[in-house]
């Protein structure tokens, strides 16, 4: 019996060990599995530290979530304002989309219900991104909060959302080409945004120069000139003619800056400070600054405009000749050809180099935006021939931007004026040019000039009731293939006002207009550009807040040139039907 129990104890004793040593191994394997779980979570972590993709396009380089990182955290870009203080550049933050290929189920399933959310997605490279092999893939970049809140709703765990800057321009395509855009980087690429790129990374706002209000109404103004004219393109620019500040400046056409990547090089091409052209009689303001200033001579010194004049292989003639001989204000109201040309020779070549060259229209300008153009100009130093034919625009070409400074130099009482996009003060003004390139007597007799061209000459159409605005025409034909075209014109006017003391300089460009019935078939620049003037002058007083009713008409500046006007049969509108 003894043994028997004996058996009986040993029998539950080896259970009990056996038991626990059952327990034993299940602890063992619970505890395995633990350690195994935490290091798929710790690897899982580690594959999230350095993750890899392909982006949606294919072939770029993996992108690593650490990039990602530094993309959330980065400092925020700088916002740019107008003069008033109205935003037209600030950053947003912006999700992107992406996808973990590892958690999708069925990836044709999930690619269809986010092409319905997100219509621009390429259906066909997301499914591709969710069937790689990675754990990494974007889907979409800077998604709207309506289709993040869409995708939500999906509740995929595949997907998720990565947090970034984005650059968001209010105004689109307002002041494309001035503000210039970022890549999705933040990196300024154009404009504002590339000249003041370091300045703007570190957080640091910009007050511009530029008018939004006055932006809009170049930019209506240009607009409607290139569609009655039926015109490739067209710039407007508005310049204080005191400071060199830009209150506007549109190139046309232009493109929405919220969409950038998809503008065409001739959208994106900013004509305003890049495009350089001939731009024609717009130049006889300088040639004849020039001989008033180096000659001395008085308004009544004539020149012989009876016949065109040979050149080399080619001749100087007058688009509406008066045949005749002409004192200093008709060669400029008439717009002749001849006469500046003998201006020209009368100052000489290296005087008129020198002179041009002052006035910043022979160098390459320096300005706020690097998209600038580099003037075409005749060889250094100026044959007879070069020197003639730049007396009146002809073979030497710059921007729209440096013709309107180079106006405003002249206007203003003879002080240079350097072009800028940003606010200066006086003192800012004074440090960065006080060089002095005419007599303020010569201002003076220029403005008369000018003012006599829309009173009296081919300008009449730029003419506003109750403000003496005063400017000159530039017709100009384009080189074609080699050659100059009759049937392919630049057509500009550059105005000024109010001109017994200028404040604002203010031009338009028009490429290739095409005459209208209204135009009696011409597509001069007193047809075409001189109306656009008017309609942003008026405008301008508007908006502005300018007198209109202080001029007194009998006691106009250019009133003191009518005795130097000896044919008077020309007075009137026949005058704007030509130059």
């Amino acid at each position: 019996m003894w043994r028997s129990a004996h058996r009986k104890s040993i029998v539950i004793e080896g259970e009990r060990r056996i038991s626990a040593s059952i327990a034993q191994g299940r602890l063992s394997i619970l505890g395995v599995c633990f350690v195994t779980a935490y290091l798929i979570m710790a690897l899982r972590l580690l594959d999230l530290s350095i993750v890899q993709t392909h982006a949606l396009s294919g072939g770029e380089e993996p992108i690593s979530a650490e990039s990602v990182v530094v993309e959330e955290i980065a400092q925020r870009r700088g916002d740019i304002y107008d003069r008033n203080g109205f935003l037209i550049a600030t950053t947003i933050k912006s999700p992107s989309l992406y996808v973990d290929p590892s958690m999708v189920l069925n990836p044709q399933d999930l690619s269809a219900k986010l092409a319905g959310i997100l219509p621009e997605m390429d259906q066909e490279k997301a499914t591709k991104a969710m069937c790689a092999k990675n754990r990494f893939g974007w889907l979409a970049y800077d998604i709207t909060p309506a289709q993040q809140q869409k995708i939500l709703e999906i509740g995929d765990p595949s997907l998720g959302f990565k947090y970034h800057y984005r650059r968001v321009y209010p105004q689109e395509e307002l002041f494309a080409h001035m503000l210039g855009h970022t890549d999705r980087d933040g990196l300024g690429l154009s404009g504002i945004e590339r000249g003041f790129d370091d300045f703007l990374a570190k957080g640091e706002d910009i007050t511009l120069s530029m008018d939004l209000r006055l932006q809009h109404a170049v930019r209506r103004e240009v607009q409607s000139a290139i569609e009655e004219f039926s015109a490739n393109a067209g710039v407007g620019i508005i310049m204080d003619a005191r400071s060199g500040e830009v209150l506007a400046g549109v190139s046309l056409p232009d493109f929405d800056l919220n969409e950038a990547g998809k503008a065409s090089p001739d959208e994106s091409f900013n004509r305003m400070t890049l495009g350089v052209y001939e731009l024609g009689s717009m130049f006889k303001i300088f040639s004849t600054a020039a001989l008033l200033e180096i000659r001395k001579v008085g308004m009544d010194h004539t020149f012989d405009a009876r016949k065109p004049l040979k050149v080399g292989w080619y001749k100087i003639d007058d688009y509406h000749a008066q045949k005749r001989i002409l004192t200093v204000p008709e060669v400029f109201m008439y717009s002749s050809n001849i006469g500046s040309a003998l201006m020209g020779k009368a100052v000489g070549g290296k005087a008129l180099e020198a002179f041009y060259k002052d006035l910043g229209l022979l160098n390459e300008p320096d300005f706020d935006i690097k998209e600038v153009g580099k003037p075409i100009i005749p060889k250094s130093p100026w044959r007879e021939d070069s020197t003639m034919t730049a007396s009146y625009g002809h073979g030497i070409s710059t921007s729209p931007l440096q013709m309107s400074a180079a106006v405003a130099s002249i206007i203003n009482g003879g002080i240079a004026v350097q072009p800028t996009l940003l606010i200066e003060d006086e003192e800012q003004r004074r440090l960065k040019s006080d060089v002095r390139v005419i007599s303020e007597e010569t201002s003076e007799d220029i403005r008369r000039l000018m003012r006599l061209v829309v009173t009296q000459g081919t300008g009449k159409n730029a003419d506003v009731s109750g403000i003496a605005i005063g400017g000159k025409t530039g017709t100009a034909e384009k080189i074609v293939n080699g050659r100059y075209s009759r049937n392919q014109l630049i057509s500009s006017f550059v105005a000024a006002f109010p001109m017994d003391n200028p404040r604002y300089v203010i031009m338009v460009m028009v490429d290739e207009p095409h005459g209208t019935k209204k135009s009696f078939g011409y597509a001069t620049a007193g047809w075409v550009a001189a109306p656009a003037i008017a309609r942003i002058t008026t405008s301008m007083v508007s908006i502005l807040g300018l007198p209109a009713d202080q001029y007194d008409p009998a006691q106009d500046i250019s009133l003191d040139l009518l005795p130097y006007i000896q044919d008077k049969k020309h007075k009137g509108k026949q005058l704007a039907l030509y130059q």
